[in-house]
C-alpha cells in the first residue's frame, strides 16, 4: 500500500516495492518533501540539481528572477544568470569523458515487425551518430537559433536528431508522427523552419503509414501559406516502394544514410545561454 490509504489505494495503483526501490524518488512521502523544499528554498533545490549538471561558464545566481504583473512590466522569468552549458553535451559527452562511453545509454524497443525488438546504444555510439547529424546539419546551413522540425516514428534517429540540435544551438521542434498533414504545416510555418526531418514510412502491424506522403503535403501547404521547406531529411526505413511509395524531389528530399552516415563523427560543441531555447513544443 505505500503511502496510500485504503480509499486511496481504490483510484490510484502504488508501484510494487521491488520497483519503488529502484525509483529516483521512492515514495509519494518523498516527493512532497522535495516539493516543500523546492517552494520554500528554490534557490538552494534548484542550485543543488543545476550542480549535477557540466556548466562551461558557471551561472552567477540560480534565480529565479520573474515578473508575471503586466502592470510591472514585460512577463519575464529567468533562471541561472550568467551560465553557459549544452545539454547534449550532458546528456552524452560528459558520459564519455568520465570513462562510460562503453556503458549502455539507450535502450530502443521498435514497434516495426521488421526491426529486432531490442537495441542497445552506448554513450560512445550515441555520440557519434549524434555528430554526424549534428554535422549534416550544419552542411545544411543550420546554425544557432534556427529552427528544424521532426517528424517521425519511433525510431533512433529521433533522439538523435533532437540532441544533434542542441549540440549545434538549434532549436528543434519534435511534431508527432500521427498527426495530419495540415498539422504539420502549420507547426513547420510557426516556427519557420527551413529543415525537416521525416521517414518514408513506417508499418503499424501489417499496415505502411505514408509519413513522406504526409510531409510532402505538409510543404506544399506550408508554401502556399508563404513558407518554404528548404531541405527534407528521410530516415528511409521501409525503403520498398510496392509497400510504401512516396515522390521524390531532389531539390529538396535527401536521404539520411546519404547525407548524415558520411559526415564526421567529430563535432564541436556550442555552448548556450541557460535562457536559450532548446525546442518548441505546440499544444494539439
Amino acid at each position: 500500500m505505500g503511502d496510500f490509504n485504503q480509499e486511496e489505494c481504490k483510484i490510484v495503483h502504488p508501484p510494487s516495492k521491488e520497483f519503488a526501490a529502484g525509483a529516483f524518488v521512492k515514495s509519494f512521502a518523498e516527493y512532497e518533501k522535495l516539493y516543500k523544499e523546492s517552494v520554500e528554498n528554490p534557490e538552494k533545490f534548484f542550485g543543488a540539481i543545476a550542480n549535477e549538471l557540466y556548466w562551461q561558464t558557471p551561472y552567477k545566481s540560480v534565480g529565479p528572477k520573474f515578473n508575471f504583473d503586466t502592470s510591472k512590466g514585460p512577463v519575464s522569468s529567468e533562471w541561472f544568470a550568467g551560465g553557459k552549458t549544452n545539454i547534449a553535451y550532458n546528456c552524452v559527452d560528459r558520459h564519455v569523458k568520465n570513462g562510460k562511453g562503453a556503458q549502455v545509454a539507450y535502450y530502443y524497443e521498435s514497434n516495426d515487425v521488421n526491426d529486432p525488438a531490442n537495441k542497445a546504444f552506448t554513450y560512445s555510439e550515441v555520440s557519434a551518430m549524434v555528430c554526424k547529424c549534428a554535422n549534416a546539419l550544419k552542411a545544411l546551413g543550420v546554425k544557432k537559433g534556427d529552427r528544424v522540425t521532426i517528424y517521425l516514428p519511433m525510431v533512433i534517429q529521433l533522439p538523435v536528431a533532437m540532441l544533434a540540435c542542441a549540440r549545434i544551438g538549434a532549436v528543434h521542434s519534435v511534431v508527432f508522427g500521427g498527426f495530419s498533414a495540415d498539422s504539420l504545416a502549420g507547426r513547420i510555418c510557426d516556427a519557420q523552419s527551413a529543415v525537416l526531418i521525416t521517414a518514408d514510412g513506417v508499418m503499424r502491424g501489417a499496415k505502411p503509414i505514408l509519413l513522406k506522403d504526409i510531409a510532402d503535403n505538409a510543404c506544399e501547404m506550408a508554401k502556399k501559406q508563404g513558407f518554404t521547406v528548404q531541405k527534407s531529411v528521410v530516415v528511409m526505413r521501409l525503403d520498398d516502394t510496392a509497400k510504401c511509395p512516396y515522390k521524390w524531389d531532389a531539390t529538396r528530399d535527401v536521404k539520411w544514410s546519404e547525407l548524415v552516415d558520411t559526415q564526421s563523427s567529430n563535432c564541436d560543441i556550442t555552448w548556450m545561454d541557460s535562457e536559450d531555447p532548446l525546442f518548441m513544443l505546440y499544444t494539439s
